[in-house]
């Protein structure tokens, strides 16, 4: 519980790629000391969703991309040492059908050189319908962050990913920080749908009220549990109204899509601000 929580900006899980397609965009320092968080890794490949995975809709996006990535041996021998020249700190965001999928993904990136953190993504908005071990209640999510804790070194952090739930979010991040989570991230996106009925999850900007409902819940229940923001944020102002609710950190997800340069301006403007307090 000790391990620091990196910040005060990082990527969302997915929201910066590889590393690769962000680097050029990322300030005169390229992924250099920050904090990425990578797409969500499986022990096998997922190909993702088929069909139309995002649509724009006012102030944000729906997707149901469906966690497409090359399966954590590729990543191990590809991605991961790319990212670590690069000078990334990198949080792993892991991913799983079964508790010890989830398990074994940690104590395998435990020994993998340059994993900074993991990220425990335990808020798909449709956990099941991705084929993910369903974590709806508080408890199972706690299980599943205990199983990762206890394959990771105390001295890294474990970052439990919450969905947005504003009437469950404060017992999910008691159950998981009293698991061992190092922090929660609140939150991931909303429930929604396509305009075809299918469904997806919702964020940017027009999900970012709900998000700061939840880390306004979560920082005034639970003060010794960090909480990092993401939900929405875009600019300084966004970033700040997080913190000034509590939040240590905040993570830049769909904004990197429209502008890949916002995460070396919010780098850049609130790292004097972190300074001085």
């Amino acid at each position: 519980m000790s391990a620091v929580v990196p910040g005060p900006v990082m990527t969302a899980a997915g929201c910066g790629g590889t590393g690769r397609e962000l680097a050029p965009f990322a300030g005169p320092d390229g992924l250099a000391g920050l904090a990425f968080v990578t797409r969500s890794i499986t022990l096998d490949p997922r190909a993702g969703t088929p069909g139309r995975r995002i649509a724009e809709v006012p102030g944000g996006l729906v997707n149901a991309v469906g966690l497409p990535n090359p399966g954590l041996e590729h990543f191990l021998a590809t991605e991961l040492p790319w990212l670590v020249r690069a000078g990334a700190e990198v949080i792993v965001s892991v991913a799983g059908a079964t508790m010890g999928e989830y398990a074994d993904l940690a104590r395998r990136l435990a020994l993998a050189p340059g994993v900074a953190g993991l990220e425990v993504n335990v808020g798909s908005p449709d956990d099941a319908g991705n084929g993910l071990f369903e974590t709806r209640e508080p408890f199972h999510a706690a299980s599943v962050v205990a199983a990762v804790r206890r394959e990771f070194p105390a001295d890294r952090p474990v970052l439990a990913k919450l969905r947005p739930d504003v009437s469950r979010v404060v017992e999910g991040a008691r159950a998981c920080h009293e698991a061992g989570a190092s922090a929660v991230v609140v939150g991931n996106a909303v429930p929604a749908a396509f305009a075809d009925g299918r469904p997806g999850g919702l964020s940017g900007p027009a999900a970012a009220a709900v998000a700061l409902r939840c880390v306004v819940a979560v920082a005034r229940s639970l003060p010794a549990v960090p909480v990092v923001a993401s939900g929405g944020v875009h600019d300084v102002r966004s970033a700040r109204t997080y913190l000034a609710a509590g939040a240590v950190a905040v993570q830049v997800g769909t904004a990197l899509l429209h502008d890949p340069t916002t995460v070396a301006r919010l780098r850049a403007d609130l790292a004097p601000s972190r300074e001085d307090a």
